[in-house]
């Protein structure tokens, strides 16, 4: 069972959505949680998260923490939604710079961002929602092949 992290800015948009994409497809092999690299405590998820999960028939259930030293404990892999978000982690915590990597960069090799769809139109953050869930579908099967 490996441990992911997703880490965004405010853990109410991507993180979330990742973390609920994972826990949907992924609930055999990983256990997933989300942080933000300013987030607030205790807010829930953003609305259009919400509904663009809801239409696909995923659950969520979240609020928003900063990331923190007992959940890079936690985890297998810290996957960042940005390379930005990559650099900070890496900066703040350097002991654990081998198991942290964008998104991209864990599937594809590349270190290509994930758009924030904040304050966005539902349109956009089911746009987000696809990338992720492309992605998320693949970190699933890498770790079935390994």
């Amino acid at each position: 069972m490996k441990n992911i992290l997703f880490v965004c800015t405010g853990n109410t948009c991507r993180s979330p959505m990742a973390e609920a994409l994972l826990k949907h497809y992924g609930k055999e092999t990983h256990q997933a949680k989300s942080a933000g690299v300013f987030a607030m405590s205790g807010e829930g998820a953003s609305r259009n998260a919400i509904t663009a999960l809801g239409k696909r028939g995923i659950e969520i259930n979240h609020t928003s923490q900063l990331v923190s030293v007992e959940l890079l404990d936690w985890s297998t892999n810290v996957l960042s939604m940005t390379s930005s978000h990559k650099q900070m982690l890496i900066s703040q915590f350097p002991q654990y710079k081998d198991k942290i990597y964008t998104l991209h960069e864990y599937v594809n090799g590349n270190e290509k961002d994930i758009s924030d769809p904040y304050s966005g139109s539902l349109e956009r953050y089911e746009n987000t929602l696809n990338e992720l869930e492309e992605l998320i579908q693949k970190v699933v099967r890498k770790s079935e092949e390994n």
